[in-house]
């Protein structure tokens, strides 16, 4: 149930009645009150509604022959930063967004906002008309846009989309003068402007860089080192380093299925797409409608059982309609004014566009769900697809609105919730603890003999987790992880990883040393990060007979700890104030010849001098100066995640693929 909060202007005004010595001035203050309160719509969804048939009439006026016919929508009090912002996202060229964007100057009370400066310079930056986006730049920079301010991020974003190397250089030189570390965003847009060039010796050492700093890469960077192998043609190193993302517990995204299956199908190896079409079930993708011409040149090729199925849910809905006018809308709002000929100049039989929708801006709107404002959608004639209310899902805030709207859409006319939807709805309400609901729909799953992805199964653990239920999520790994069928031993290592993690995130000591016991029991060897965030966990709560049993469960099990796992004791046992058990951690790294990184030599020193402990700060010192004084920024790896020998063996098939050997 949704409790909302308002003003009682009813009690302020007797107030004011009271203090007032006019009855006149009350009544004055009164309307007053009562007309700065009104809002202009009912609701958010009403307001989204409106804004929606402007930006379509703005839409189709910008691919319009008639000079005139976008001057009469920009004189409605709907036009704002949003409108103009999506308005600008939607434009078919830079001169139709360069018209645009000058009429709009001539439209009174209109200020651009950090938005709509965004959204224009985009377009530009799109299009590669770099005097335009340069000029605009100068602009924001000088202030004409009132608080406009163009971020380093943006500055790289707009000058690497249009292809700008020198303007992306020099602002990367400039942005890391004002930072000492650059975001992984700002290395991944670097990075794959080199790629897109070609400059394959820079695009390496661009990567090479971010590592070594310490920076994490994330799903973007490997998709730009996959997009980058399969354009050279090294398939296989492409389809390597996917394959090892799993392990380092990368999301894996649907771009790169779809580079991946562009690359196999067209140099004919089915037998591969067939393996990429497998794990995308696993992973839970719902396909792009951009990999439908892929799939069927393969089902061309006489793999019509593997390919059926997924082409059937990229077919185009024929219920969705394009936007065949410009409507006017001030007949559903009695204050609207200046709207009346709104059609006039747009030819409409040549322009044909699916109507705009925003999944973000429309779960916005249904936030204050209410019986209204269910009419007020049912009355709006959605389209529902398992797409569409899949993205609408992922926008959603508060579980209970997404419980709500995720009910009232399953009785929708020609609309059935699917495995898609269901999965979607599972996750976000096991992230915020609603274990009863999560349960009913695990019964739905079941009862309908659905399958679901191995990934949901991980993410509801892992979700659980971050919610604190513990017990939930040994109850979806004992009972509900037979629902995806057949799982693998190295899934079934992740997912035994993943109830780790939930595990020690609820503190749950005891029951995470019995699954590890568990697991090694059923012939599941836990890999390296699993073993470095249970040990991390353990020393930062001072468990030192714990630790050393897991040091001993590393060794037994033919692992040797790396510089990384080295790296989170130290930094463990130094939060926990026991610099002499972090000191004895170095003494064993170095017997292994292995070093800390800066940062780490630095915390440790500090925390022995706090403890008294001069001597051995002095040794860690001379241990440092042995080495010329030269440490690495920072160790591959993330606890949990990533371990240094991944990211080691991921730059490695970069490297040798890309850079051919002299």
């Amino acid at each position: 149930m949704i409790i909302s909060q308002s003003f009682h202007f009813d009690k302020i005004a007797m107030i004011f009645e009271r203090l007032s010595p006019s009855k006149n001035l009350f009544s004055l203050l009164n309307q007053q009150v009562r007309s700065f309160a009104r809002d202009p719509f009912p609701n958010k969804l009403t307001h989204y509604l409106h804004r929606a048939k402007l930006i379509d009439s703005i839409r189709l006026a910008l691919r319009s022959n008639s000079p005139n016919s976008l001057n009469p929508l920009l004189q409605t009090r709907l036009l704002d930063s949003f409108v103009v912002a999506n308005a600008f996202r939607s434009a078919p060229s830079a001169d139709s967004a360069i018209s645009f964007f000058e009429n709009l100057k001539q439209v009174p009370n209109f200020a651009h906002s950090q938005n709509t400066i965004f959204a224009f310079a985009t377009v530009l930056a799109k299009f590669k008309r770099k005097v335009e986006l340069k000029a605009l730049i100068g602009d924001a920079k000088d202030g004409k846009f009132n608080n406009v301010k163009a971020s380093f991020m943006n500055l790289l974003f707009w000058y690497s989309t249009a292809g700008d190397l020198q303007k992306v250089l020099e602002t990367w030189e400039e942005y890391r003068n004002e930072e000492n570390r650059l975001s992984t965003e700002a290395h991944n847009i670097v990075m794959g402007l080199y790629a897109k060039k070609d400059m394959n010796f820079e695009a390496v050492e661009a990567f090479r860089g971010m590592i070594d700093q310490g920076v994490i890469p994330n799903s973007r960077t490997y998709t730009i080192l996959i997009e980058h192998l399969v354009r050279l043609g090294k398939l296989d190193a492409a389809m390597e380093v996917f394959t090892v993302l799993p392990s380092m517990r990368i999301k894996r995204t649907l771009k790169q299925f779809l580079i991946l299956v562009e690359g196999f199908v067209g140099g004919e190896r089915f037998d591969v797409v067939k393996s990429l079409l497998k794990e995308m079930r696993e992973d839970g993708k719902l396909p792009g409608r951009a990999m439908r011409i892929y799939l069927e040149r393969m089902k061309e090729a006489g793999f019509a059982g593997e390919t059926d199925e997924f082409l059937v849910e990229m077919l185009p809905d024929g219920r969705i309609k394009s936007v065949g006018s410009c409507e006017d809308s001030s007949d559903e709002d009695e204050d609207e004014d200046g709207d009346d000929d709104v059609n006039e100049g747009v030819d409409v039989h040549t322009v044909k566009l699916k109507p705009w929708l925003d999944p973000k801006a429309l779960a916005n709107a249904l936030k204050q769900w209410s019986p209204e404002v269910v009419t007020i959608l049912e009355d709006a004639k959605f389209v529902w697809t398992s797409r569409l209310v899949c993205k609408v899902l992922r926008n959603f805030t508060s579980p209970e609105t997404a419980w709500n709207f995720f009910c009232w859409v399953a009785s929708q006319p020609g609309f059935s919730h699917d495995i898609y939807t269901v999965q979607r709805m599972m996750t976000l309400l096991a992230r915020h603890g609603n274990v009863e609901l999560v349960d009913k729909l695990i019964n739905k799953v079941r009862r309908e003999q659905m399958i679901l992805p191995f990934s949901t199964i991980r993410l509801l653990v892992e979700f659980y987790g971050i919610s604190k239920n513990a017990d939930a999520a040994l109850k979806v790994f004992r009972n509900d992880r037979t629902l995806c069928g057949h799982i693998s031993r190295f899934n079934l290592m992740l997912l035994y990883s993943s109830l780790l993690r939930a595990l020690t995130k609820c503190r749950r000591n005891t029951d995470a040393l019995d699954i590890l016991d568990e697991m090694i029991l059923n012939g599941i060897c836990p890999d390296i990060q699993t073993f470095s965030g249970l040990i991390y966990h353990f020393a930062l709560q001072g468990d030192i007979k714990t630790v050393q049993q897991l040091f001993s469960m590393i060794r037994q099990s033919g692992m040797e700890p790396d510089a990384y796992m080295f790296k989170l004791l130290i930094q463990a046992y130094c939060k926990c104030q026991r610099a002499a058990l972090a000191y004895r951690v170095f003494v064993d790294m170095r017997n292994s010849n292995l070093m800390p990184d800066a940062a780490t030599k630095d915390l440790l020193v500090k925390s022995l001098w706090q403890e008294g402990r001069r001597k051995e700060a002095v040794i860690v010192e001379e241990r440092y100066e042995e080495t010329d004084g030269v440490l690495p920024l920072a160790l591959r790896g993330h606890v949990w995640t990533v371990s240094s020998e991944d990211l080691t063996r991921v730059y490695s098939i970069y490297s040798n693929s890309v850079i051919a050997p002299a």
